[in-house]
């Protein structure tokens, strides 16, 4: 069944928050529950026990996804329609503008042993005074032949590298093993038209791995993502809204601005973020992103998991104040279980609080709850109509 165009029903309504703690999902063991379950959220389970609660898959059964995909799927786009590298997203984040024919990696800064095996894939989530020395460095001393190699900090361990030069394409493998105890991965053509792109990846990060040998909290260089300029179609065409972003890490913003959202900001923490809703006000859609659990999740650390997703909830009534939303919408762009130490496949919990949107019997925001809620089990990609629906957004369909 074809999808309803958004744009020929969309009206002027009420505004939409959307609030994302990013890797908000968990798995529950015998043991104890998820992370979301064991937290202490009396803000949360008060706008779950006021309003409807479900659970979001981001692309499809089983299928564990990227930031990328799960945020495309929150904003009303098919995430296996328009498939965004991260290299793309830390570019629009960073404001580099990537010319036709470039293409870019999100790179982790990470500690290699001396048996060639990676022994921390964020090099102890590196500092930002540390690692700007480190890609300051590599942007000094790598050189390729006949490709232009530049390097830019993005946040942390992370690094957004850049390649420009004729011939270039992106259909490249990852060299991050996306696990410890194994080598980087060689860099492989996923196209013959790649092969020479996949030789100056190899070179480069072969020269990273000697500039940087001496050290001892950053001696390596893993690269994913690698993609080009991508279009998206605009949101505000899509759905008649004009859409801000609040976001501390930059690939957020940079997907924001690719769906042509006015990116706020930047703020530097939780509090600076808190703080720019007031600029928010003259928007329909605001998007406001909370990395901190997705980071304890990729760490295995559910008590910091915890502790993160108790701070935003003390943090809530400020944040609703200063929205003045007419539809709240709390949920994540995926789930990362603190046992995997990762990105996984498993839903993600959902809340809609709106005057329009009605209430179920579920009295507290967590996976067990969230299960039996009105909502039930849906594709990410449906959210946005729903919170449109409930802003009074969308006209009827048909006669």
């Amino acid at each position: 069944m074809a999808a309803v165009d958004l744009a020929s029903l969309a009206q002027d309504g009420g505004r939409i928050l959307l609030i994302v703690l990013d890797g908000l999902g968990g798995v529950a063991s015998a043991a104890r529950g998820t992370e979301l379950e064991e937290a202490d959220t009396p803000n949360l389970d008060r706008l779950a026990a006021e309003g409807l609660t479900g659970m979001l898959e981001p692309v499809g059964p089983g299928i564990t996804p990227g930031s990328g995909p799960g945020h495309l799927a929150l904003f009303g786009y098919d995430p296996t329609a328009y498939e965004l590298g991260r290299g793309v997203l830390s570019a629009a984040g960073l404001g580099v503008r990537l010319e036709p024919g470039d293409v870019a990696a999100r790179g982790n800064l990470c500690r290699v042993a001396a048996d060639g095996t990676v022994v921390d894939r964020r090099a102890g989530r590196i500092d930002d005074v540390r690692a700007r020395e480190v890609v300051d460095r590599l942007q000094r001393e790598v050189r390729l032949d006949g490709v232009r190699a530049s390097f830019h900090h993005e946040r942390g361990h992370r690094v957004l590298v850049v390649l420009r030069g004729p011939g270039l394409d992106p259909r490249v493998s990852d060299t991050d093993p996306q696990r410890t105890g194994s080598p980087p991965l060689p860099p492989r053509p996923l196209n013959p038209a790649a092969a020479a792109t996949a030789a100056a990846v190899a070179e480069l990060s072969e020269q990273a791995r000697t500039i940087l040998a001496g050290r001892a909290d950053a001696n390596g260089l893993l690269l994913r993502g690698w993609s080009g300029p991508v279009d998206l179609p605009p949101f505000r065409a899509r759905t008649g809204m004009r859409a801000a972003a609040i976001a501390v890490y930059p690939m957020y913003r940079g997907l924001a601005t690719l769906a042509g959202f006015e990116v706020l900001g930047p703020p530097a923490d939780l509090d600076a973020a808190v703080a720019l809703l007031d600029d928010a006000r003259g928007h329909d859609f605001v998007f406001w992103h909370y990395k901190d659990a997705d980071a304890a999740g990729e760490d295995g650390d559910a008590e910091a998991k915890v502790a993160a997703i108790e701070r935003l909830d003390a943090r809530l009534p400020v944040i609703l104040e200063r929205a003045a939303a007419d539809v709240i919408a709390v949920t994540g762009d995926h789930a990362t279980p603190a046992s995997l130490a990762a990105h996984s496949w498993h839903p993600v919990p959902l809340l809609v609080h709106a005057a329009r949107a009605g209430r179920d019997e579920v009295e507290r925001f967590g996976e067990r709850w969230c299960r039996s809620g009105a909502l039930g089990l849906r594709p990410s990609l449906t959210l946005l109509p729903q919170l449109m629906a409930a802003a009074g957004r969308l006209r009827k369909y048909g006669a």
